[in-house]
């Protein structure tokens, strides 16, 4: 039997993915990448906004058009839509063969089995406790290419944002005990991983359910000792969460990337108290100053909202006055999306489409011009670059530094003609820069 996987979402439904791979690999199963080749093929969903969500239903309706028209003998959803639209999906698209919930793929491999043998005729529907732990594979499938891997050290949420459903789609924070991860870890490793990217919803408080403390620093002290990675990077910090210890290690241990992804999603104080957040722009601007004094090198990523239900004009101005004044090295910002079942899908005051999306531009337009200043005073510098490919025809490799996230952040295109593989790290000379990516030379 050849499986397909179909991953949709976020970083964190990835590492599902690649572990639902490799329980199916443990059970025999092979895989192929080819959807008309696929015997069974699994899509996991995303539904956190409303373009994910589109994204998912076109995903599972292409599929189920390949199971009518084709070869395909089972179709199973897992992730996010399929906790939250469960009974929906059954009713409306009848060639889903199986749904999984967030907390229950590490089922995949039973779930196949029961859909081809005799004892099950009728739709399968594995959903288990949402605050339980799912086991991980043993031989977990790497999608990414060789060169990084992500870690999912925590399922869950505990902050309960008013915009947000994940805590009611994966349950409250739950930490994987760190000699799991450090199992985990050393077999990507073993496996050529030379960057790892430590994710969760929130990564700042991991092990505090489990230990009584924060235990990120003592995590990554110890994922430092494991031979084979030159990288660790930590995505998704809450900004009130980020303490001295955690700077500590972030400027002693070299492995550590001296770069932090913080999601403070707006700065005026108002509408920050609606979205449920923990910060005030007072403490934004106090965490924010602590790094970059820490740590003068430091890349500090985050994300912002427009268009949140009560947010004015003065508050945008508040917004773009907070960008200009802390020049964020990197900066996403989301339009706001209403979300059934979240607090604030029922405040008053919400924000006409086209405001938000002018709104974003504003800031974005604003972010360009200030992530293009800030890579133009890095031409003449020396950079560690982690290869990742080769421009096809060209003398020209593809790369990232220290700053650059895989999928969200630039990349640094270096000229050469010497021959290096994905995974090699070279160290370049900065020679030119454009908005968000850099030119180079080997130095």
């Amino acid at each position: 039997m050849k499986i397909c996987l179909i991953s949709l979402g976020c970083d964190k439904n990835l590492v599902d993915s690649e572990h639902m791979l490799g329980l199916v690999a443990e059970r025999g199963y092979t895989y192929t990448d080819d959807e008309k080749e696929a015997d069974i093929i699994i899509v996991n969903t995303c539904c956190f906004i409303l373009d994910a969500k589109q994204e998912s239903v076109e995903a599972i309706l292409e599929t189920a058009k390949l199971k009518r028209e084709g070869k395909l003998k089972a179709l199973i959803v897992t992730g996010c839509m399929a906790q939250r639209y469960q009974d929906e999906i059954k009713e409306e698209i009848p060639e889903v063969d199986a749904l999984l919930g967030t907390s229950s793929y590490d089922k995949i491999a039973e779930v196949i089995d029961s859909i081809f043998s005799k004892i099950h005729s009728a739709k399968i529907d594995e959903f288990l406790d949402l605050n339980r732990l799912p086991a991980l594979s043993k031989k977990r499938y790497h999608s990414t290419g060789g060169c990084y891997a992500y870690l999912k050290i925590a399922e869950g949420c505990d902050k309960h944002c008013t915009y947000c459903i994940i805590p009611s789609l994966r349950g409250n924070y739950r930490s994987y005990p760190i000699e799991l991860l450090l199992d985990e870890a050393r077999q990507l490793a073993n496996d050529g991983i030379k960057e790892l990217i430590l994710v969760a919803q929130e990564t700042t408080v991991y092990g505090k359910d489990i230990y009584g403390y924060k235990a990120l620093p003592k995590l990554l002290k110890e994922l430092c000792a494991i031979e084979g990675f030159r990288w660790i990077r930590i995505l998704y910090c809450y900004p009130e969460e980020i303490d001295d210890e955690l700077i500590d290690v972030m400027t002693t241990e070299k492995k550590v990337c001296r770069y932090l992804d913080i999601p403070i999603q707006h700065s005026s104080d108002k509408i920050l108290r609606r979205m449920g957040r923990k910060t005030s722009r007072k403490d934004l601007v106090n965490i924010i100053n602590r790094l970059r004094k820490a740590m003068p090198d430091i890349i500090l990523r985050t994300t912002l909202i427009t268009g949140f239900p009560g947010e004015e004009d003065e508050d945008i101005k508040e917004l773009i006055s907070f960008v200009k004044k802390m020049k964020f090295e990197r900066l996403g910002v989301f339009c706001y999306s209403m979300e059934e079942g979240t607090p604030a899908a029922d405040f008053d005051n919400q924000v006409d489409d086209n405001i938000k999306e002018s709104r974003k531009k504003k800031i974005m337009k604003l972010q360009m011009d200030i992530s293009k200043k800030h890579l133009k005073s890095l031409i003449d510098s020396e950079l560690d670059v982690l290869i990742e490919g080769r421009l096809i025809d060209e003398d020209v490799y593809v790369g990232r530094t220290y700053m650059d996230t895989p999928g969200v952040d630039g990349y640094i295109f270096i000229n050469s003609k010497a021959v290096y593989m994905n995974g090699d790290f070279v160290k370049a000379r900065i020679t030119g820069a454009s908005e968000y990516d850099l030119i180079g030379e080997i130095s």
